[in-house]
């Protein structure tokens, strides 16, 4: 068992190393990545059902939802992005392409025009992530915003939350994260290669 300190370090290592496997694929490579998500992704139940769905626009090398995104407006669904409020968490605000971004302290691009939508009310969450295990663990940039976000599903009825998909590169998955106590399990993982439910 590791101690808090190894565990941090251990988390900092696999964060640098899978940073750097995604930002090395090519611009065609990220692209097709994108594209056979989006394959993944229109063809599932969750997205199907949601009408209500929050996502992220590409950083850092990760997998690219704006094909996802594309087709969901296409489909009528209210898409959101999420922006940083106080406490360390997020708040989700109306997007459509074309709307006016603004950047937010990290330099990452957020509606300028704020039209909210409770945590709580979204169908559907598609989450940004560094690396994932088959159970359900989730490892992010290390800002806990996610985590804290959704601290709230622990303790309320599963029915009443949102599904919290992760979005990655296939070569993001590892064989096991070590959790925290505050860290938040996924419902599903979903890659260019594929759709993986969390038992």
């Amino acid at each position: 068992m590791s101690t808090p300190q190894q565990l941090i370090q251990q988390k900092r290592q696999l964060r640098q190393q899978l940073r750097k496997k995604r930002r090395a694929l090519s611009l065609r490579q990220q692209q097709l990545a994108g594209r056979q998500l989006a394959k993944v992704i229109n063809l599932s139940f969750t997205f199907l059902k949601a009408q209500h769905i929050a996502l992220y626009l590409a950083n850092d090398g990760e997998i690219d939802p704006q094909y996802i995104l594309k087709k969901a407006v296409k489909a009528g669904k209210h898409c959101y992005l999420p922006v940083l409020i106080a406490d360390g968490k997020l708040g989700f605000s109306r997007y459509k392409p074309g709307d006016i971004l603004t950047p937010n302290r990290f330099g990452i691009p957020e509606p300028k025009q704020r039209i909210w939508r409770p945590a709580k009310a979204l169908d559907l969450v598609l989450m940004p992530l560094v690396g994932f295990d088959r159970h359900g663990g989730r490892l992010g940039m290390g800002g806990g915003f996610y985590d804290k976000t959704f601290e709230w599903i622990k303790t309320q009825p599963i029915l009443s939350a949102p599904t919290l998909l992760g979005l990655a590169h296939s070569c993001q998955e590892v064989d096991r994260l070590e959790l925290e106590s505050w860290d938040i399990p996924l419902s599903a993982v979903a890659t260019d290669k594929g759709f993986l439910s969390i038992k």
